[in-house]
């Protein structure tokens, strides 16, 4: 890059800063104003050599241009990525532009692919194809593909956005015209994860290939005659040829902004992956830029802090439009006392640790999964059982039955783990049907930890194995790696009634380990409940609220035609009744609060489906 270059960058990202101090002093001075936040786009092309590729190994936002019938494609040239993001209280609005060129000497046709987290609610979607801009609609799935087909046909610029899963879009761009530029910019918002008294914002930057094994986990028999499961990999998905760039300049380059407005004073603000720098406006207000001027994606960002004062117990927020109430509510369970965290409350655990060690775990990630398998074996106490399982094509297991946690087990199981080596397809459904067999085991916990990067793409028919197959046991995914898929993680674990961890770094393994099995031997806020005011009719998702882990809230969407008033939330803590009540202000109005509630009403709908 250029000096010239890179001094524009500096001045556009204080220019970012200076704008969102004059809005917050004008708040803080009663001003009304009305600011559009936006960070220009840098127009830093780079010359990268043509990459041949499937639809599946886009590893983060690319336009892809179609070559033949054979369902490849080549990569467009990309100038630039930025994102603005903008916190308020514990819901993220995002706004996503990324520019490419079409070098071509022809119209083209191309497909836009991007990941986004896996609770995002996107509502608009804006583009510029050369001198046009098309601005989108949402419609019902089939009559929007015949608008965009419609269009096409009369040589009409279109797009065309369709969900392949719930955590990657893809959008169809009709009528690329030669050497012209193509501006995408796609916003969303999301709920913020909280857990352990930390606020997470995660922004997903790279989509791992996906195996899809030709086996249907539905055919596999009930109770395996063998320890070991084979399974033919289907060659459909081939990871993407590294680029170059001529310039040695930054190949997949991305610029990041947060604003942060936590409502209330914010500390200990941490990117867990980025070097950052945080600009502090006021005691409430942040923003957080890249500590370099742009970097690579090739691994997920994340972005935490802590509010002022102790954790909060509950918390909720509402957004009034029309004559329909929407609400957030967020209870965090309360941490255990003294008397509740002795080994007398301590049942004993039959413990599954299953390990990821197909080809997409190969160097960091492997060595991580080790590290969290070496940590999860010293947990066990002689009182416990155990077995080890690894899987890649084939499903292996330490011992045929689970053991118990005698010294001299566990030493031989630390000397197998330590031999284990990456290699071979991801087949995960041998592994979770010999790890659920559907039942219990008296007088123990069953705990299932499944660690893995999650690079599948049948997420479906594991899911609906999961739901069948759990029984008495609780499923905890553990995402290993610097991209894991968060979709499938987050939802293995919701199906299996346990929890989600991500690991992205060597560094993290000993404190996400004992924070995990922390969650795991704490009691539990069981049997929760929400109480509307009498006659108010609402329609929650979740329906029926899970049990809450040590650091880990309940996080309930709901819809009303009345206003709201108090709500009270109760449960079993112990043998002890726990109860917390919330009242809206009366001036509530959290903007994005009803798109999350729709959002997590398809989500709803579609988990039913995947139960059959």
């Amino acid at each position: 890059m250029s000096g010239k270059a890179v001094r524009h960058t500096v001045d556009l990202r204080q220019a970012m800063v200076d704008l969102v101090e004059l809005v917050a002093k004008a708040i803080l001075s009663g001003v009304g104003i009305a600011v559009l936040m936006s960070v220009a786009i840098l127009a830093l092309s780079t010359e990268t050599h043509a990459a041949v590729v499937g639809l599946e190994d886009a590893k983060s936002g690319e336009l892809l241009f179609g070559t033949d019938e054979s369902g490849r494609f080549v990569m467009a040239p990309k100038v630039s990525t930025e994102v603005a993001i903008e916190v308020h209280g514990m819901v993220a609005r995002t706004r996503l532009t990324q520019v490419f060129h079409n070098p071509a000497a022809e119209f083209v046709e191309g497909i836009y692919v991007f990941p986004l987290p896996e609770k995002a609610a996107v509502d608009r979607l804006w583009m510029k194809i050369g001198e046009r801009t098309i601005e989108g609609h949402v419609q019902e799935k089939e009559k929007a593909r015949a608008t965009y087909e419609q269009a096409k046909g009369e040589g009409r610029k279109a797009a065309l956005v369709v969900q392949q899963r719930p955590n990657l879009f893809t959008n169809a761009v009709a009528h690329i015209g030669p050497d012209e530029r193509i501006e995408i910019r796609i916003e969303y918002q999301q709920s913020l994860a909280y857990e352990d008294g930390r606020y997470r914002l995660r922004l997903p930057m790279a989509v791992s290939p996906r195996y899809v094994p030709v086996v249907d986990p539905n055919a596999l028999p009930d109770e395996p005659k063998a320890l070991e499961a084979r399974a033919e990999l289907q060659p459909a998905v081939l990871r993407m040829p590294p680029q170059s760039s001529s310039r040695g300049t930054l190949v997949n380059p991305i610029d990041i902004a947060v604003m942060l407005d936590a409502g209330v004073p914010i500390i200990d603000v941490a990117s867990t992956y980025h070097e950052t720098r945080v600009e502090k406006q006021s005691g409430a207000r942040a923003v957080v830029l890249l500590a370099k001027d742009q970097v690579e994606m090739d691994r997920d960002f994340e972005l935490t802090w802590r509010v002022a004062g102790t954790a909060p117990q509950a918390a909720m927020f509402v957004q009034r439009k029309g004559d329909t109430d929407y609400a957030l509510l967020m209870v965090v369970p309360p941490r255990p006392q003294a008397a509740e965290s002795g080994d007398h409350q301590r049942l004993p655990r039959e413990t599954i640790l299953i390990v990821d060690t197909s080809g997409s775990m190969q160097g960091s990630p492997m060595d991580q999964a080790k590290l969290a398998l070496e940590h999860a074996l010293r947990t066990l106490r002689p009182t416990d059982r155990f077995n080890v399982l690894e899987f890649n094509s084939i499903t292996r297991a330490l011992y045929t039955d689970a053991m118990p946690a005698t010294a001299t087990n566990i030493a031989e199981a630390r000397a197998w783990v330590q031999k284990l080596q990456a290699g071979g397809g991801t087949n995960m459904a041998p592994a979770l049907t010999l790890a659920l067999p559907g039942g219990d085991t008296p007088g123990y916990l069953r705990q299932v930890v499944f660690m893995t990067d999650g690079a599948v793409g049948n997420e479906d028919e594991l899911f609906r194995l999961i739901t069948q197959r759990l029984g008495g046991s609780r499923l905890f995914t553990v995402g290993i790696g610097a991209a894991p898929n968060g979709h499938f993680m987050a939802k293995a674990a919701q199906f299996g009634r346990g929890s989600f961890t991500h690991i992205g770094d060597l560094r993290e393994v000993q404190e996400k380990m004992v924070e995990l099995f922390a969650k795991i031997e704490a009691p539990v806020l069981r049997d929760v409940t929400i109480r509307w005011a009498d006659g108010t009719a609402v329609e929650t998702f979740p329906a029926r609220v899970p049990d809450l882990y040590l650091g880990e809230p309940v996080l309930v969407a709901a819809s009303t035609r009345k206003a709201l008033s108090t709500v009270v939330v109760s449960g079993m803590r112990g043998n002890q009744p726990w109860s917390v009540a919330l009242t809206p202000a009366a001036d509530a109005n959290a903007a994005g609060v009803g798109a999350l509630w729709a959002r997590e009403k398809i989500a709803s709908l579609m988990d039913e489906a995947t139960r059959g």
